[in-house]
């Protein structure tokens, strides 16, 4: 991929040319239809994403084949693995609302310039932080919403 698709994206305003190159060299762009997974719950959170165009939905798989709408992120989101918090597997599971175009990312290769340049990483992890917290927020929201529209009663 080549750099002009990093430059210009928040997570990447605080990285040096040379590091834009090393994760430009493990970006890739992918086109995805309308439905098609991107990730399931459960699965090796290998990769970030940026929404570069299109619509993503995050969702919570439950029971018989539920799933909880956490977030539909739009062009310039970030989703996925989150590569400050160095979890194993996606929490969620990400499908495409409509035809998109996403830019995913290596973990690991993010990580390595965020541990090789502990300014640019306290930067990077700050933006990324920001931006799950902001969404764990969103959800607390909604869901106090869900919640204050029950019918609640003491035992």
């Amino acid at each position: 991929m080549t750099t002009k698709g990093l430059i210009g994206h928040d997570i990447f305003k605080f990285l040096r040319p040379d590091q834009i190159q090393i994760i430009s060299d493990v970006a890739e762009r992918i086109s995805l239809k309308a439905g098609d997974t991107v990730f399931r719950q459960g699965e090796e959170a290998e990769y970030f994403y940026i929404v570069q165009d299109g619509q993503v939905a995050l969702r919570l798989p439950g029971r018989d084949k539920v799933s909880v709408l956490i977030d539909e992120v739009r062009p310039g989101a970030v989703f996925g693995s989150c590569v400050c918090f160095q979890l194993g597997s996606y929490s969620l599971s990400a499908r495409c609302v409509e035809d998109s175009n996403l830019m995913k990312i290596k973990a690991s290769s993010l990580k390595k310039v965020m541990e090789n340049d502990t300014a640019v990483g306290y930067a990077v992890q700050a933006l990324i932080s920001r931006v799950y917290f902001q969404r764990y927020v969103d959800t607390m929201k909604k869901l106090q919403g869900v919640i204050g529209n029950m019918s609640l009663q003491a035992e």
